[in-house]
């Protein structure tokens, strides 16, 4: 089957390799977002000519996502911080699983060739992690606190401080840390301001700044003082209505500043804005003087002559290791998954499970906006009896197909759409146990952001297409979903202990074709 799906590949341009966003437009400037993808509670900062960009993952593994640039605009991955959650069992799908929680709000920073990164998980105190490369490896200690949406600040002089909030107060606490960001040596409120949470915390002159997602009413403040203990003023900024709500600047090599925000964006989750900053009377401004109070839908990029770059999404799974493209939804059984036992296939053995929610070894890559779809080669000659093996969206609607193979031998397709609730599943079957002639297929998926809507399909041999259940909704929640946009899952589990695997040949994401951006 590599063969033949290499052959598409080759044959079809729109499967080789199209993402389904480019924010670069090759003339000097850009359109919002440079990601059109959900990577929320950004924090981005600048070490000589690099800027990178930390983000939210939740229970995914591996954890925490660090991209790189050298304009703001181009990003390319750098890797991930945490290889394997520990410290809950819920990280390892007990108890009900860790979606909604986890691993959220970092902040990054560097001083004196180190670079650190200070997060909270859900429950925990607040880890500090450190290292001398941006790859890692990172070594963690916890401190006594925890620092919710923890905002990490080197003063000048090099001493080290957390700022936070909580959203449902407003109430900004200062930590004291030793210099070593192993001791909290001193705890004060430093300000109110009402409903403030994801503190962050920079430095211009001798002024300090206070950046505040006020989730309420999703906007942003901004706060100065000229000493972190106060006294502060505060000026409201932007919401979502003009660019987002939480987020921060940070500085060019020029010495100009740039303004980064995420925005709620609907079922593809939450995104990332840049946007011109201006200063005027001591406050920077969002946007341009001659359109200030906004972030652009396009603007010229910050730094010219860099070359287009786009984050790889198509996969032939041909490497030693996943691309960093891949997360797990949460901690994977390591003797579940190969890429190793078939050269040029991800293998993945089904995991014990009742249903999707609660099976590990589920390989997720992020929907992407304005409009994608997903297609996957695979082999399910190796399917068991009880096996539900397939590919689809995963989020506050898991709406995919599944091969499974029935009593008389033969593999069947079920498409089912699962809403994911806090508490309990509804599940609506689509088709069930629909006769399926061969066991190398391909096995679709399409959303469109636009109006929050997907569906899924099946074919024999990549070109004949034959849609299964219908579409359906799309959805970013919360309360009750994964706390992500909805992304693309291959997936394969039983309720017994003794399932089969499915071998999956290669992943290729495009633009819907018949999708058209302004």
């Amino acid at each position: 089957m590599k063969g033949l799906s290499l052959a598409l590949l080759l044959a079809m341009p729109s499967l080789a390799g199209a993402q389904a966003w480019q924010s670069d437009k090759g003339n000097g400037t850009y359109a919002n977002p440079p990601l059109y993808a959900d990577y929320p509670d950004p924090d981005i900062i600048r070490v000589g000519r690099d800027f990178y960009f930390i983000t939210t993952t939740f229970a995914n593994v591996p954890g925490l996502t660090i991209m790189t640039s050298r304009d703001l605009v181009n990003w390319r991955f750098v890797g991930h911080v945490i290889d394997h959650l520990d410290g809950l069992p819920e990280y390892d799908l007990k108890k009900g699983g860790a979606y909604r929680k986890g691993i959220f709000a970092p902040s990054l920073r560097y001083r004196d060739g180190i670079f650190y990164i200070a997060v909270t998980p859900v429950g925990e105190k607040t880890r500090i992690y450190r290292s001398k490369d941006i790859r890692g490896p990172w070594d963690m200690n916890r401190i006594g606190e925890a620092a919710f949406d923890p905002g990490l600040f080197f003063d000048t002089d090099g001493s080290a401080y957390i700022m936070t909030s909580v959203g449902s107060d407003g109430t900004n606490t200062l930590l004291s840390l030793d210099r070593d960001l192993r001791t909290v040596t001193d705890k004060r409120v430093v300000y109110y301001n009402k409903g403030a949470e994801g503190s962050k915390v920079v430095k211009r002159g001798d002024t300090y700044y206070m950046f505040n997602a006020i989730p309420r009413r999703l906007g942003m403040t901004v706060s100065r003082a000229k000493s972190l203990f106060g006294p502060w003023e505060t000026r409201d900024q932007i919401d979502d209505k003009t660019g987002g709500h939480q987020g921060a600047i940070v500085d060019l090599p020029d010495g100009t500043d740039y303004g980064f925000v995420m925005t709620d964006a609907g079922a593809v989750g939450r995104m990332t804005n840049i946007s011109p900053v201006f200063w005027k009377d001591g406050w920077p401004v969002w946007g341009t003087p001659q359109a200030p109070g906004r972030v652009p839908a396009t603007a010229t990029k910050p730094i010219q002559g860099q070359p287009i770059t786009l984050l790889p999404a198509s996969d032939d799974f041909a490497g030693r290791k996943l691309g960093l493209q891949w997360q797990w939804n949460h901690n994977p059984l390591p003797d579940h998954w190969s890429l190793t036992e078939r050269p040029g296939y991800l293998r993945l053995r089904a995991t014990q499970a009742p249903a999707l929610w609660s099976a590990r070894n589920t390989l997720l890559q992020k929907g992407q906006g304005p409009f994608s779809r997903g297609v996957v080669a695979v082999d399910a000659s190796h399917i068991r009896v009880g096996d539900q093996c397939g590919f689809g969206t995963f989020g506050k609607y898991s709406g995919h197909i599944a091969v499974s193979r029935g009593s008389d031998g033969r593999l069947t397709l079920t498409m089912r759409v699962i809403e994911d609730l806090a508490t309990s599943q509804k599940t609506d079957v689509r088709v069930d146990a629909q006769p399926l002639s061969g066991e190398r297929l391909f096995l679709r998926t399409d959303m469109d952001f636009k109006t929050d809507r997907a569906s899924v399909a099946y074919s024999s041999d990549g070109r004949d297409w034959r849609s299964l259940g219908g579409d359906f909704p799309l959805a970013f929640d919360w309360r009750t979903g994964t706390f992500q946009g909805q992304q693309f899952a291959l997936s394969c589990y039983n309720a017994r202990p003794d399932g089969g695997y499915i071998d999956i040949d290669s992943f290729t994401l495009s633009p819907l074709p018949e999708a058209v951006e302004e």
